[in-house]
Formats: C-alpha cells, structure tokens, sequence
C-alpha cells in the first residue's frame, strides 16, 4: 500500500492529531482596534470590545457592517481570531479580506476568506479567493468544509502576501498556497491592498445558489474578531517614492524571515491531507470555466481523479459587500453553490 492511501485510510483523529502537530502559536504582534483600523460602514452595527482589542460585527434587517485598516500594505501577515454566528445563519457572507478595490477600480487585486451561512442543521462553508489587476472575470475560487465548529470558539485565520507566494491559514495550518511564476503576469496581486472585515447579506446566491434567504427573524447576526495582527509595510499607492518603496523592500525581506512565512515539510503535508478531505470545489479542475488551467494551477492525477468537469467532488465570486463602495457580478459563484 502506498504511502497515500495509508494516510486516506487513517481515522479522523490521527488526521486531526497531524493538524495538532503543525498547530503551534504563530510568533505575532497583536493590535488594539483603534490602532490599525477604523470604521467602515453600518452605523451602529460595529461594537467595539470593552478592552479595546476586538469589535463585533452586526447584520440585522437595516444594514451590516464592517471595519477597513487605516493603511493601504504593500505585501504582509493579515489575522484575526474570528467566531462566526450560530443557528440558522443562510444567505449570510462574513468576509476577510484584503483589497484596492476603492484606489484602483478597474485594475484592483483581492486576496479574500468568505465564509457562507448555511440553515439550521447544517455546517458554515467557507471559500478562498484570489484577484490580480482586476481579473474578476477569472476567479480563482476554492471551496471548503471546516474540521470544527466555527461557531463555538474563536480560531485564527490569515493571509500571507509576498512577493513570492500567497498563503491562507486556519489556525496556523496552511489550507491553500499559491506560489508566484511568470506566466501569471498582472493575475498576480501586485499593488497596495487594506485589509477589511464584512458582514453583509448575499441572499442571492450565498445559500444554495440562494435557495435559502435571511431570514430576519434571527437577526441580529453577530460574529466577533480580535487578536488583530497587521504585520507588514504601510504605503500610500498614490504618493508611492523611492524612499518608501526601498523601505518596503527591507520589510518583504523580513517578512519572508517569519515563522507564518516558511510551510514546513509538516505544515506541507496538513495542507495537503486538509485539501483531500475538506475541499470539495476547485476552480484548477473545473474545465468548463477554463478548458486549459490558469498558469498558477498544479494539477496533481490523483486529486484530479475525485473532481467532476465542474471543478467539485464527485459525491451526489466574488462578494458583493453591503457598501456604497463594492459590488460585482456573481453570477459565476451562484452557478457553482446551486450545484453543490
């Protein structure tokens, strides 16, 4: 028997002991909320912590809401420790992420975990995205399911941009890397990007295509983050210098030093056993969206073998935030959640 099919054939737990293995605390800085991030939108519905170190997000019938850090980052370590709402909880997108969305409208980049809600019964969902130059007609969108309940406990989540790779972590175990190369070209997020948290309502295509509404009678909708981390080099895109940008180069230099920065042979192999167990969409496999696999894509045969043409198992957008600054056609990710 090959050293893969030992490890598919293992009981959870020993896969979950892995997960125990690569687990240890990040080396981090945390924030208070008023020193990286203000306000973004939904009066009233962002409650800051007594002790100034996290805020709630609210959603109710009127408005949701969300927070924006106070500097635009030319690469960096984005996380929060986030608990997402529970109950009947469809039709609801909590959103982290990063953009430039509002500097560079027609060419921004975009790295984002959007979590969706889900009716009573049934687990939270979650998908990573990615956008460079304002490739939004070419989502590179991943899907998921979670090893635990998001709702009963605060977990990390984060974003690593360099300029080599891009990383998402949960709980310090890396879920998706993407790893620069030529042929990528502008697809490759290259500009300044803040880092945002949304909540907002996403009816339309967030719950089973959008079968399942909110439903307001539940409402408020609270999930909560603290332990922000804001690790990277703060730089104005529209007044960018040569003094700056070679300050930022010594930065990435540091930032590619950190422990978060390295995906340890250890952290390789939970990544890997995370994506055969908990990922059941992909946009590398979906061949009716790209009948030949975006540059960054490696296609591996055996994970190949367990997807459909549609990209998803073979068992059985892009957001759009409650803002006056965000919107964007969905349609592409309403057709792949009506199928799952």
């Amino acid at each position: 028997m090959t050293h893969t099919r030992l490890f598919s054939s293992l009981p959870l737990f020993l896969f979950l002991l892995l997960f125990s293995f690569t687990n240890a605390d990040f080396n981090v800085t945390t924030i208070p909320f008023n020193h990286g991030y203000s306000h973004l939108f939904g009066e009233g519905n962002l409650v800051r912590s007594p002790d100034g170190k996290g805020v709630r997000l609210l959603l109710d019938r009127f408005t949701g809401s969300g927070f924006i850090s106070s500097s635009m980052y030319q690469h960096g370590f984005f996380s929060a420790n986030i608990k997402l709402p529970s109950g009947y909880t469809a039709g609801i997108v909590i959103a982290f992420y990063t953009s430039n969305g509002d500097v560079f409208e027609k060419s921004h980049d975009e790295l984002d975990f959007e979590f969706l809600g889900n009716i009573n019964g049934k687990p939270w969902r979650f998908q990573t995205n990615l956008y460079g130059n304002g490739s939004t007609n070419r989502g590179r969108e991943e899907r998921y399911r979670l090893w635990f309940d998001p709702t009963k406990e605060f977990h990390r989540y984060s974003i690593l941009w360099t300029t080599k790779n891009i990383v998402f972590y949960i709980d310090e175990v890396p879920i998706r890397e993407v790893i620069r190369n030529e042929a990528m070209g502008g697809d490759y997020p290259s500009k300044p990007m803040s880092l945002y948290a949304t909540i907002w309502d996403a009816s339309n295509w967030a719950t089973s295509g959008g079968r399942y509404k909110v439903n307001y009678k539940y409402a408020p909708f609270v999930s909560e983050f603290k332990d922000l981390v804001l690790e990277g080099c703060p730089l104005d895109p529209i007044q960018e210098v040569p003094v700056a940008a070679m300050a930022c180069a010594e930065k990435d230099d540091l930032l590619e030093t950190k422990d978060y920065a390295f995906v340890t042979p250890e952290r390789r192999l939970a990544m890997r056993r995370f994506r055969q167990r908990f990922m059941y969409y992909s946009y590398c496999y979906d061949i009716l969206r790209y009948s030949v696999p975006p540059p960054e894509c490696v296609i591996d045969p055996v994970e190949k073998r367990r997807f459909k043409d549609t990209g998803r198992l073979k068992f059985g957008g892009s957001h759009r935030k409650q803002s006056r600054r965000h919107s964007r056609n969905s349609r592409a990710v309403s057709i792949i959640e009506a199928e799952i």
